[in-house]
């Protein structure tokens, strides 16, 4: 009996786990505002899971099945910080990863700088992360606030509109958002003015005081880092008043599904966004990918869901490249790290640890009562990266 029992239980870690179900997992922090920001976190969590099946099923990494760990932060720095601790301690994860908010990101960045601990920022956009509080343990997947901005001021610059007010959280991503775009625009276009900034507190927008300050402003553009709940009642109220008619407006992380579905028929057209179009990407990397999720889940990719995907296929090519779970390897490793993803080969950059990844920029279009982006072309990251110089002045000498 104790024979068959034990064949039992192998094969079923096997069904679990594919070939590598025998060994010990290699274990992964995950830390996330699972119920502050739903719309992004549970479908990079699907995602990740997804990246997961699929690896477990090919024979793991290093012949070891990957098992990811996962905490709510509540998005308070402190309580991720506090996770990250218990996980090492308790859980024997070999690295961290995830996080939404900058502010959450930016605590991880600082207690993996302290603690030697390796961890990958999937998703907090800060510029900081990187360059400021860059330090040789930590590293960022999604592309900055200054890669997309970037992208945003680009467009901007073809519009001809000089005069532009802008409306972001009062939080450092939006700080970020706002100053990379005002200084990438001033660039490209002369005697760009800047007539206002609108900052209301991160989901608690007074959506109609916020537009008719941006309407006494008379501008002839608006450059919109409001996302989530504030997004939608931002849209609603200007709407209303027609204050993006006539106008050029740009919508930083609009055209995400995230943001851009719950707003339905209502949503804006003519917005320049950057987004996902995951329906219209035929790329067979892509095409694969979706399918497969679409298997799994019965429900179709957000961006959250490319995100979380990323992040395992990044963290096992980085695994498998330094041939062992030491943080120190794996750290050597992820610095120019080279890897495939569905949205084409990415590279974690040696200099300031930031990936490649890029972003899909285009206009909002309201299709079968819908949201949809229209005339889209995918931007890569590093086309809009600052120089190195610059990123060596920004980024500490301790920086890694």
């Amino acid at each position: 009996m104790r024979k068959v029992l034990g064949a039992a239980a192998l094969a079923a870690a096997f069904a679990v786990t594919g070939t590598a179900g025998a060994q010990e997992a290699i274990k992964i922090g995950d830390i996330n505002s699972y119920k502050g920001l739903p719309a992004f976190t549970i479908p990079y969590k699907q995602g990740v899971d997804l990246a997961v099946e699929e690896i477990n099923a090919k024979g793991g990494v290093l012949g070891r099945p990957l098992e990811v760990i996962s905490r709510d932060d509540q998005g308070k720095p402190g309580e991720a910080v506090r996770y990250a601790e218990e996980l090492f301690a308790k859980e024997e994860v070999v690295m961290i990863t995830g996080s939404f908010f900058s502010h959450v990101g930016l605590a991880l960045a600082s207690y993996a700088g302290q603690k030697k601990q390796l961890y990958l920022a999937a998703e907090p956009l800060a510029d900081s992360l990187v360059w400021q509080d860059g330090n040789r343990y930590t590293f960022r997947l999604r592309p900055s606030t200054y890669v997309q901005a970037s992208m945003m001021a680009e467009e901007a610059a073809k519009t001809g509109a000089k005069r532009w007010a802008t409306i972001a959280p009062n939080y450092a991503y939006g700080k970020d958002a706002v100053a990379a775009f005002k200084e990438v625009l001033s660039a490209k276009v002369p005697g760009v003015e800047f007539v206002g900034e609108q900052w209301p507190a991160l989901g608690k927008i007074d959506a109609a005081a916020e537009v008719q300050a941006l309407e006494a402003l008379k501008p002839d553009g608006i450059y919109n880092v409001t996302f989530g709940s504030d997004l939608a009642k931002f849209v609603r109220e200007g709407s209303l008043r027609e204050t993006f008619k006539d106008r050029t407006v740009l919508g930083l992380l609009t055209g995400e599904p995230e943001y851009l579905d719950p707003l339905g028929a209502e949503a804006p057209e003519g917005w320049i966004v950057t987004g996902y179009p995951w329906e219209q990407i035929d790329t067979p990397e892509h095409t694969a990918y979706v399918k497969a999720y679409q298997a799994k889940f019965n429900d179709y990719p957000r961006l959250g869901s490319l995100v979380g995907y990323n992040t395992i296929l990044s963290i096992a090519a980085a695994i498998e490249k330094a041939g062992s779970t030491d943080t120190e390897a794996m750290v050597d490793a992820f610095e120019g790290l080279e890897l495939d993803t569905p949205a084409g080969p990415i590279t974690f950059r040696e200099i300031d640890h930031q990936s490649t990844l890029g972003a899909w920029v285009g206009k909002t279009a309201v299709k079968d009562g819908k949201g949809v982006m229209v005339d889209w072309t995918y931007e890569k990251g590093e086309d809009y990266m600052p120089s190195d110089e610059v990123v060596k002045k920004l980024r500490p000498a301790s920086g890694g």
